[in-house]
């Protein structure tokens, strides 16, 4: 299977997970809006997710994923499977007690960590405590879950991975419905959420567990025991960690700043949710093919292969994700109100969270960026470069932030969040290219500067289309402006693709052999 039929393969499970992620969002939009209980469960979801992406998708599996390709390259199945089985004892062991000390302190971790402006506002502070001891198991099955991931991505088994978290949505999108049909009472429905984020983390759990059994991969648990492998696992971790850290500390940091605002969170997070489409489709699409891809080439000594991956991958992320920004940037207030204006959610929130997104847009390609370069220093077991970088990051975030916020609002979280995802970017990249680990082709360079020229021109043809029916993809009937938008998106997308695959900035067959593949 070739790297773009991978990204493909990830990507269209992603692409289910976000559309599902959509109906959610959209539900909870109609029955919460942006108030105390959306609030109260964003800022609760946060926590467990916090230590989930800490854990699962920054320090352990950066870490774990080369240690284990290498392991199954080096010694066979044989070996891989001890080293998985004295990672998972130590890991489940870590989790179990992590978990029991931050479900008695609970209180105490909402009013100085998650969301300590809450204290004003007893309700709100006590449901957010309650929320979030609800919803913290969830960090145990998803640690786990991840682990799984990470086995069935070293052995190229993309798809099952990729598609376990439409559970979440799945069970999410149920409780919902159930809710609006009876009319259940906001509080009600927020312990719902909570309670069904619990299940999903479960039935996640049990899907992975089942998919590395059918590769033959035999999963046992025994005393938690700190082996040579392990330790050298969490030498690897430290800074992992730290560097996952910095980034959850970010959205942290950003949602105290922010949490004394009624209604910011939720704004927030809707607005996330709809840049997440095209960061999580391609972004997580390369970020899981090619940590795996990377450890194998630099296993076997194949420089040729390492720059191959490289490039390709940015040509790829770039490629989508650049006209995706600019489309977020010229008409976002149309999009955030055929996907949310209804219920609870007015033309005010609205307008409001259409600023921010067009503020995150500004840092996508960045964002993509990162989720490429990163993986080039965890596949060489440089786990330090980027804890630096993100440090950095941290400082940009914080200070634009506190800057910022006083001045334009929720929308200047936004901006400071894309300066600081620019700056990592500049700093991994820069640093790869200065060592000779990865150096663009000429060939790549041009496409680049292509694919932002198709992506401006598309830009132009969206402000000239918004000048003409604008009014009418705000304030007209539900189905026009379904049909308006769905004209606008692929009137946009011909004219890019056209331009992109005229100019040669994208290789015809590498797009004809995907959509093949998603017609199979």
């Amino acid at each position: 299977m070739s790297l773009f039929r991978k990204f493909a393969s990830v990507g269209s499970a992603t692409m289910a997970s976000r559309v599902l992620g959509f109906a959610r969002e959209a539900l909870i939009a109609y029955t919460l809006g942006a108030g105390p209980v959306s609030d109260a469960f964003y800022a609760a979801f946060r926590f467990p997710n916090l230590f989930r992406r800490l854990f699962a998708e920054g320090a352990f599996n950066s870490a774990f994923i080369p240690l284990f390709a290498k392991e199954l390259e080096g010694g066979g199945p044989a070996a891989a499977e001890i080293f998985a089985r004295q990672v998972l004892s130590v890991l489940l062991f870590i989790l179990i007690a992590l978990s029991a000390v931050a479900m008695i302190f609970m209180p105490a971790l909402v009013a100085t960590i998650i969301a300590p402006k809450f204290t004003e506002i007893p309700e709100k502070f006590e449901l957010t405590v309650y929320l979030t001891r609800i919803m913290f198991p969830y960090l145990t099955a998803m640690s786990l879950v991840a682990m799984f991931s990470g086995i069935l991505n070293s052995y190229r088994h993309y798809f099952l991975a990729a598609i376990s978290p439409v559970l979440l949505n799945v069970v999410l999108v149920g409780v919902l419905v159930v809710a609006v049909n009876q009319g259940v009472e906001t509080r009600l429905v927020g312990v719902s959420l909570a309670v069904g984020v619990m299940v999903s983390g479960i039935l996640q759990l049990a899907l992975l567990v089942y998919g590395v059994r059918q590769t033959g991969f035999h999963i046992r648990i025994g005393m938690p025991r700190l082996s040579a492998q392990v330790k050298r696992l969490l030498w690897l971790a430290l800074p992992a960690a730290i560097t996952g850290g910095i980034t959850q500390l970010n959205l942290l940091i950003g949602q105290i700043i922010i949490s004394g605002d009624n209604g910011a969170i939720a704004i927030v997070n809707f607005a996330d949710r709809i840049l997440q489409l095209p960061l999580g489709v391609i972004g997580i699409a390369i970020g899981v093919v090619l940590l795996p891809e990377l450890s194998r080439a630099l296993k076997e000594g194949n420089t040729q292969s390492v720059q191959d991956l490289q490039n390709n991958s940015l040509e790829f992320g770039l490629g989508l994700t650049v006209p995706a920004a600019v489309a977020f940037a010229v008409i976002p207030a149309p999009i955030v109100a055929l996907l949310f204006e209804r219920g609870e959610f007015v033309r005010e929130t609205t307008l409001i969270t259409a600023t921010v997104l067009a503020a995150f847009a500004g840092g996508l390609p960045a964002f993509v960026l990162n989720k490429i370069f990163t993986p080039s220093f965890y596949a060489r077991e440089d786990m330090r470069s980027p804890m630096w970088f993100a440090g950095v990051n941290a400082v940009i975030n914080v200070a634009g932030s506190l800057t910022l916020f006083p001045i334009i609002g929720v929308m200047g979280i936004a901006i400071a969040t894309s300066l600081a995802g620019w700056a990592n970017a500049l700093l991994l990249g820069g640093l790869l290219y200065r060592e000779d680990q990865f150096r663009p082709t000429a060939q790549t360079m041009r496409r680049i500067a292509l694919i932002i020229a198709g992506s401006a021109l598309m830009g132009v043809g969206l402000y000239l289309v918004m000048a003409v029916i604008g009014p009418l993809l705000m304030d007209g009937s539900l189905l026009l402006r379904i049909v308006l938008m769905l004209a606008v998106i692929c009137a946009g997308a011909f004219v890019y693709f056209a331009f992109v695959l005229a100019t040669g900035a994208m290789d015809r067959r590498q797009l004809l052999s995907m959509i093949r593949r998603r017609q199979k």
